[in-house]
């Protein structure tokens, strides 16, 4: 376990790591967590980020303005504008996400700065569960059946079969690999899409920029798992979306970014899609008056179809802060000309 690792590595006794997270009681969680792992380390959170502390049973967090100095390791997500230059000695930023796409925006992120994603740490059985209850949600027509219940009408639909429902995975990495392997064991047909090639079970992954447009002729569902990076921003326009095989689904699970979101309900109002389930966004949250709200064919939700699980997580965050104090490169280190 990583906790055992980390007590017999000879950490410096003032190695300062600062939680730098923007969500009210997330910070303060990550602290928690992160102390109870390596205790002999201080943990503090951000004086600029909200901690949560008066909806936490009235815990207090360690303020990293109480006599501290500036960090060495920051853990955290969508860290204040001004983060970077109150702490220019930063050896490494961890994100709580598998996303870094938020540090790579971020103005004043160091250029040499190492950046260090997540690897699943519990998400990836809870992606793959959402896609698959989408799935069964599209085979049993169930969207149809909620809408002949609003309007008070009794009809039997024939529901798809999982032949008639093959699926292309855009991004099979950590997370995308689990999704496809569950998918198949499901009994779906799974095809990935990815830059080089890659083996998975069950899974025929189509690689290479000259593969894309079969891929996607191959494919009904379309699931986003890709990361946003300038090689993937607006991915999926209306040339993606007519590629794919007639009454289609598209499924973003990875980020709004990645979809021409007017191309989307174009696709949708001509009937060339048949629905879509968004649980990302370009702007998050969704304001209240945008159109994609009140869709008849989009399903919505909020950003939730993988939660951080904060144990695990920080579990797997300081196996990797132990990994840099014995000179070591962690697993995750994003390559900043790729962004992931």
């Amino acid at each position: 376990m990583v906790a055992c690792a980390a007590r017999v590595i000879a950490y410096d006794p003032a190695m300062h790591i600062v939680i730098a997270h923007n969500e009210p009681g997330a910070g303060l969680a990550w602290q928690r967590e992160l102390s109870r792992r390596l205790p002999e380390l201080t943990v503090s959170i951000d004086p600029g980020c909200p901690d949560g502390a008066d909806s936490l049973s009235g815990a207090r967090a360690h303020p990293a303005s109480a006599g501290l100095p500036p960090a060495d390791i920051a853990v955290g997500w969508k860290p204040p504008a001004d983060f970077f230059s109150r702490h220019p000695r930063l050896q490494a930023f961890f994100s709580t996400g598998a996303g870094v796409d938020h540090l790579l925006r971020h103005p004043g992120l160091p250029a040499a700065l190492a950046v260090i994603r997540l690897e699943d740490a519990g998400m990836g059985p809870l992606m793959a569960d959402y896609c698959l209850h989408e799935l069964l949600r599209i085979a049993g027509r169930h969207d149809a059946y909620a809408a002949q219940q609003r309007s008070g009408q009794w009809q039997e639909l024939p529901a798809f079969t999982r032949e008639e429902l093959p699926i292309g995975i855009v991004g099979v990495g950590v997370l995308g690999a689990q999704v496809g392997a569950h998918l198949a064991r499901a009994g779906f047909t799974v095809r990935g899409f990815a830059r080089s090639a890659k083996s998975i079970d069950g899974v025929e992954v189509m690689h290479g920029e000259g593969a894309w447009p079969a891929f996607l002729a191959a494919s009904r569902v379309l699931i986003l798992l890709a990361p946003h990076t300038p090689q993937t921003d607006n991915l999926i326009d209306a040339a993606a979306l007519r590629l794919l095989q007639p009454q289609g689904w598209l499924i973003n699970v990875a980020r709004g970014a990645l979809v021409v979101e007017a191309d989307l309900i174009a696709a949708l109002d001509a009937g060339q899609l048949a629905g879509a389930t968004l649980d990302v966004f370009r702007r998050e949250p969704l304001p209240a008056d945008d159109p994609l709200w009140h869709h008849r064919a989009i399903r919505i939700t909020p950003h939730v179809s993988a939660p951080t699980q904060v144990g695990p997580s920080a579990e797997q965050v300081a196996g990797k802060i132990g990994a840099l104090a014995r000179g070591e490169r962690p697993s995750g280190q994003i390559d900043r000309q790729r962004g992931y």
